[in-house]
């Protein structure tokens, strides 16, 4: 099924281009039909031989440009709140950058820029198993980041002794102790 959003998008900016042309010619037809004077009177303010087309025609075009100013204010707001996330996102992402570096150097965990190369030359001995491939960051190969899997960690512990009350006296009983689970 296509994505009609961008087609009802189009046809929605095609009726809207064809109502403003069909305002620009009645105004225009308007305006040349009416052309005898009138007074206008309101309160203090009272003007006389104003052309009729100007009663109708100048507060239909002072609000057409006051919500044309406010679409381009509005615009300008939601570009520079996007720029504005999209900056705390760069900033969130150097942060958690920062952070995993920090995390491996107390867990003394190898440096990611490191090879396997040089773990088996400090022992030849010992294989070190090879390390796993950095992870794929936004924009990068999607097939890598779909083919990673969930890993849970398990210990195996010891049963802990319960006690267990009997007839009056006290018992000690082995129960196996619950793994965590997923959502835990």
């Amino acid at each position: 099924m296509p994505d009609l959003s961008h087609l009802w998008q189009r046809f929605l900016v095609a009726i809207a281009l064809l109502f403003g042309l069909a305002l620009g010619v009645g105004a225009t037809v308007f305006g040349y039909s009416n052309t005898a004077p009138v007074e206008i009177g309101w309160s203090v303010l009272h003007l006389r031989g104003i052309p009729l087309w100007t009663v109708a025609l100048v507060p239909l075009a002072l609000v057409l440009v006051a919500g044309t100013l406010y679409h381009w204010l509005n615009s300008l707001h939601h570009f520079s709140e996007h720029m504005r996330h999209r900056r705390r996102v760069h900033e969130l992402e150097a942060e958690v950058k920062s952070l995993r570096k920090h995390l491996d150097e107390l867990l003394q965990m190898p440096d990611h820029s490191t090879t396997a190369a040089i773990a088996v030359e400090a022992d030849p001995v010992v294989a070190s198993p090879a390390l796993p491939e950095p992870v794929a960051s936004n924009g990068d190969d999607k097939a890598a980041r779909k083919s990673r899997k969930r890993v849970s960690l398990t210990t195996e512990s010891e049963p802990e002794p319960v006690a267990v009350t009997t007839n009056g006296s006290t018992e000690t009983e082995s129960v196996p102790e619950m793994p965590p689970t997923a959502g835990s």
